[in-house]
């Protein structure tokens, strides 16, 4: 049996947890199997970068100020240290950057079992609302099993990992119920699979990989995850995202949205 290990999804190295048999829980994820998407019909998607341009997670645009991302990208981060880029879907041109200004992390979140994987990073300056740059809704209902929904990013494109691809992808993928997700992964990671985590499978050969944290998983228009772990990459195990339900408070305490 290959061993595996859940793997959280930022592009930059950071802290794992323990291995466990069976399954790899990643922490830096990618879409497979997605095709092309135009940021202006996923215009509240952000590139996270360093001051040096390198993409390593996503982002959704919930004000004109504030970011929702995993805390596993920002975690260990300066307040000022992010570029927040709107308005495009090309890694290599367009778009306009933010200067982060300040990041607060979720003060439950746990590297160890990916807990509360959720953040909230400030702009410095005003995102300006265009056709390709707004804000999305956050959802406040429990969003159950069978749902089609979207996940977009610029993570790599192989079961394998893979460099970034320079445009944005995005994947239409069903919801699993949390009881269905913990049933398809190994009893270890099924651990981590906590009942404010949200699933979604569709086949092997479709899902989330190294690149894609922190970045939007929406139905109907509403954000409603945080793209946080996977078994690497598209092997026919659920991807794990936080569910804004969840957290939509405490994100609403610290932004004020």
């Amino acid at each position: 049996m290959i061993r595996q290990i859940v793997t959280i999804l930022a592009v930059i190295a950071v802290a794992f947890a323990s291995p466990i048999p069976e399954d790899e829980l990643d922490r830096e994820s990618r879409i497979v199997g997605g095709t092309n998407a135009n940021i202006a019909d996923i215009p509240w998607q952000v590139s996270l970068r360093t001051t040096a341009n390198f993409h390593f997670c996503g982002g959704s645009i919930i004000s004109n100020r504030w970011i929702v991302t995993a805390a596993h990208c920002t975690v260990g981060r300066a307040g000022n240290s992010i570029n927040v880029v709107v308005g495009t879907h090309f890694l290599n041109s367009g778009g306009i950057a933010h200067r982060s200004n300040r990041i607060i992390n979720h003060p439950s979140y746990n590297a160890n079992t990916i807990a509360n994987d959720v953040s909230v990073v400030e702009t410095a300056t005003t995102i300006a609302f265009t056709t390709t740059a707004r804000s999305i809704p956050m959802n406040s209902a429990h969003i159950g099993g069978g749902q089609t929904v979207v996940v977009s990013g610029w993570g790599g494109t192989t079961v394998n990992g893979g460099a970034s691809p320079n445009h944005l992808q995005r994947l239409t993928k069903q919801t699993l119920t949390n009881a269905d997700c913990r049933a398809r992964h190994s009893a270890a990671n099924a651990a981590f699979v906590f009942d404010h985590k949200i699933c979604t499978f569709t086949q092997a050969g479709q899902g989330i990989c190294q690149g894609d944290s922190g970045g939007p998983l929406t139905l109907n228009g509403q954000l409603i995850g945080i793209v946080s772990w996977n078994i690497p990459c598209a092997r026919g195990f659920p991807d794990a995202y936080d569910r804004i339900s969840s957290h939509r408070s405490w994100i609403q305490q610290q932004t004020g949205v």
